[in-house]
């Protein structure tokens, strides 16, 4: 496994990290704990140390599991989690106010029974809240060694740069892939002149970056796939598909699972520091892990960026 800084911060994370939505038991399908908890021991053990969770998935049921599975491994793992995003039955709402950011980061803390978190996120702006009062909040935290480090997540450049004047930050989680790419037009060359760390997430494009689907499949009202990764509906469909018989060819090549070459892909670009990986299963785990354990030259990098840009004609 890769290990690169993230950002001006001493964290050294795993090139590839694991997602951990899929935990939470709710928008994307039916998930067991104890498998769940097997996949993060999996993940550990085949090099993984960065894990990243939110009170927003499964309503806190994520860092519980992620709680139990790093119980007397602590000190193999960089755990990050998130604020401001709030689950009230199935609709999601957004506070970064201070008074709502105290009470969160106690009830993680709870969760996943650390004294403190490694790296802890504003998971979606907030238009409501300065961000400044935010940042202000934040640093208050990281003073009383409730937390280590300051990252966000969905934030645009404008708000990145009041977020950074009022508070070191050390990385950006942005959604990203081969199939979501509009970072690269001003908030990866920000990030990159900044020295803030990129964790990549929807690194898979939801799944359908690995290849596993042959026909568009059918998902449940409330999953994810179907309101929030929209890959799998026209016309997204039929390009990745042209997409993905071109990197068949790079994986059938180098002997890999198709999987990897996406991920690779994302964690090759520069200025990305880590892509997050969700895993249902520990078989999951370190197939998605073992993209850490090699690099796609800059041919395959070139060749792919080509065609993604030919077929979704960019």
């Amino acid at each position: 496994m890769q290990y690169r800084k993230l950002g001006t911060s001493d964290l050294v994370v795993s090139a590839v990290g694991l997602g951990t939505w899929v935990v939470g038991g709710d928008h994307w399908g039916k998930t067991e704990d104890e498998e769940s908890i097997t996949a993060i021991h999996a993940a550990l053990d085949s090099g993984i140390n960065l894990i990243d969770t939110a009170p927003a998935y499964g309503i806190g049921h994520a860092e519980e599991i992620v709680g139990k599975a790093i119980k007397g491994r602590r000190e193999r793992v960089i755990v990050a989690t998130k604020c401001g995003v709030h689950r009230e039955g199935k609709k999601f709402s957004y506070s970064l106010k201070p008074d709502d950011i105290r009470k969160e980061l106690e009830d993680s803390l709870r969760r996943l029974g650390l004294d403190t978190i490694d790296l802890y996120q504003c998971h979606w702006p907030d238009p409501k809240t300065p961000v400044e009062e935010t940042m202000r909040e934040m640093l208050k935290m990281r003073e009383r060694g409730k937390i280590r480090h300051i990252g966000v997540s969905n934030f645009d450049v404008p708000l990145l740069e009041r977020a950074g004047a009022g508070a070191p930050i050390v990385s950006l989680q942005p959604h990203y892939s081969l199939l979501e790419r509009k970072i690269e037009q001003s908030i990866l060359p920000f990030c990159r002149g900044k020295q803030i760390g990129i964790i990549s997430y929807g690194t898979l494009g939801s799944g359908i970056l690995t290849g596993k689907y042959i026909e568009p499949p059918c998902f449940s009202k409330g999953d994810c796939r179907n309101f929030f990764y929209l890959f799998y509906r026209e016309p997204y469909w039929s390009r990745t598909q042209s997409l993905l018989a071109g990197m068949k060819k790079v994986a059938e090549k180098r002997g890999v699972p198709l999987a990897q070459v996406a991920i690779n892909w994302a964690r090759q670009q520069e200025g990305v520091t880590a892509a997050l990986v969700g895993a249902r299963t520990a078989t999951q785990a370190i197939m998605n892990a073992g993209a850490g354990n090699w690099e796609l030259s800059g041919d395959e990098l070139d060749a792919i960026t080509a065609a993604c840009n030919r077929i979704f004609e960019r």
